[in-house]
């Protein structure tokens, strides 16, 4: 936040929240990039309205803010984040005695439309599995890196962040640093770990060749893998599979708690998995289980898989015959 036209009082405590929150609160690097460009716009926003400083904001013109975001067309989920960024901020200012109110105060949230994660189903996952060209060290690597990750359910950017030491082999697991710096102790399945002992021992010295990197994950030249690597072999082998929707990192991550979950898997060893902080975060899945446990149950289900005539109008044609009786 360098713009001339902000003043140094908003910048500085924009710089001292943000070190807070990636010290203290151990938020990723890209959220504090978020919380920057949102807090950024915010104060542009106010300050064009005659706020020096974050003590001189009103509650009202907050809400003023986050009115015209929904009048621009943003998405109910960028007001959201920009909602929780500001109110971060002045909570920690009010933490630090900045100010004497907290003006965020009673600020409603928009409410999100709930929506189920998108899933592949067993077969879409075996068929992408099984897409890499085991032929090429390349392929190799990345029949690994989609194996633990179906196999682990991590996100994206917990995969290439992974280095040699944090897998044991040995014993199944992978040592993985989530949200907030969380450290948690997630099981491999016996085809993750034939795949990651292939490319340990064949694939990745020869991507890694003189690199001393510690990467578990090596790019062709030597580097560390990234996300948007990942990304784009996720799509790549997706579309060479077969599969027509558009297909994410994320969705291998939604598609292991779920399948899991089909099979029985406890929900409380699931979140664990996941590394969710509450276990509402992972209830999400039982949606998705209670959907394929209903269509399992209507195609299955004698009394609802058989065609059963409509009675129609049976019980008047049954009082007609009462009446005919009865005279």
């Amino acid at each position: 936040m360098t713009r001339p036209d902000v003043p140094t009082a908003f910048t500085q405590a924009i710089d001292a929240f943000l070190t807070y929150a990636l010290a203290e609160q151990g938020l990723a690097s890209r959220s504090i990039d978020a919380y920057r460009q949102d807090l950024s716009d915010f104060t542009r926003f106010v300050v064009a309205r005659g706020a020096l400083s974050p003590a001189r904001v009103q509650h009202a013109a907050i809400t003023v803010y986050l009115i015209s975001l929904r009048r621009q067309g943003r998405a109910a989920s960028t007001v959201k984040r920009r909602t929780a960024a500001i109110r971060s901020f002045y909570k920690y200012l009010q933490r630090e005695d900045v100010l004497a109110h907290d003006p965020t105060l009673d600020l409603a949230s928009p409410r999100l439309p709930r929506r189920l994660p998108r899933i592949l189903t067993v077969n879409e996952v075996e068929r992408l599995l099984a897409a890499p060209n085991p032929g090429g060290r390349e392929g190799v690597r990345d029949r690994a890196l989609l194996e633990l990750m179906y196999a682990t359910g991590l996100r994206v950017s917990e995969t290439v962040g992974l280095d040699l030491s944090d897998l044991d082999l040995a014993h199944e697991v992978v040592r993985c640093i989530g949200k907030g710096n969380k450290e948690r102790l997630v099981p491999l399945g016996s085809q993750a770990v034939r795949a990651l002992r292939e490319y340990l021992g064949n694939a990745r010295p020869r991507l890694a060749r003189r690199h001393s990197t510690q990467a578990l994950f090596v790019s062709r030249l030597g580097g560390r893998f990234s996300r948007q690597g990942c990304w784009k072999l996720i799509r790549r082998y997706a579309r060479r599979s077969g599969i027509t929707t558009p297909v994410t990192p994320h969705m291998l991550r939604h598609s292991f708690a779920t399948h899991l979950l089909e099979r029985g898997a406890d929900l409380r060893a699931v979140q664990e998995m996941l590394g969710h902080a509450t276990i509402s975060m992972t209830q999400v899945y039982t949606h998705l289980t209670r959907d394929r446990l209903r269509e399992v149950y209507r195609q299955s289900h004698p009394r609802d898989a058989m065609n059963v005539p409509s009675t129609g109008r049976g019980p008047d044609r049954r009082r007609s015959r009462l009446k005919q009786v009865r005279a």
